[in-house]
């Protein structure tokens, strides 16, 4: 049995799956090995399986053996696997270490490396697999790369002719299931004479 996986945040009590035979007999179903930790709670007449707690993400996947027995020969059983797979949900958005950072910018520079900006999400797979982007700012002076959050200028800048200041608002995206977050960092570039 491979019942369709349940949320981290599934509560006690919830209907996993229902193991059945054939047997012209009552069986009596009970949970014999792999449940080490006490997740689940199957009912002995009629072989639904629910959850008895709360799951944590790092225990599975669980992979527990039932068994359904005559009810009037225990010696007459047969076993079955199941497995229960757990998703992480998008609890994180993520984070920069900090909301706003100042970088310094030579004049007259080629287009050039300025920053690496590096989010935190504490959230595991895709969930936490971050992408990055330029919410705001100029947008054609700068770019990002968005898999490495490698800040660029895109041009050169003349401390006398151009503005001495861009404030460019970066964030970071994660591939979270069933809605994406963001975090946001404002990088404040002084262009150097």
């Amino acid at each position: 049995y491979q019942p369709a996986p349940l949320s981290e945040k599934t509560l006690p009590d919830t209907f996993v799956v229902q193991i059945s035979v054939l047997y012209n007999v009552p069986v009596i179903y009970h949970i014999v090995s792999g449940d080490e930790k006490g997740y689940f709670i199957i009912d002995s007449s009629t072989g639904i399986v629910r959850t008895r707690k709360n799951l944590k993400l790092e225990d599975f996947p669980v992979i527990f053996s039932v068994q359904a027995a005559d009810s009037s020969n225990a010696g007459i059983f047969n076993e079955a696997s199941v497995q229960v797979e757990v998703i992480d949900e998008n609890d994180f958005p993520p984070i920069f270490p900090s909301s706003v950072l100042e970088e310094r910018l030579k004049e007259n520079l080629p287009a050039t490396q300025i920053v690496q900006l590096k989010a935190q999400d504490n959230d595991t797979g895709r969930n936490g697999l971050l992408t990055y982007g330029i919410l705001s700012g100029d947008g054609l002076k700068f770019r990002i790369d968005e898999a490495t959050g490698i800040l660029y200028s895109t041009t050169s800048f003349n401390y006398e002719e151009d503005p001495t200041e861009y404030q460019v608002v970066i964030y970071a995206e994660d591939d979270g299931i069933p809605e994406k977050k963001r975090g946001y960092c404002t990088v404040v570039i002084k262009i150097i004479d």
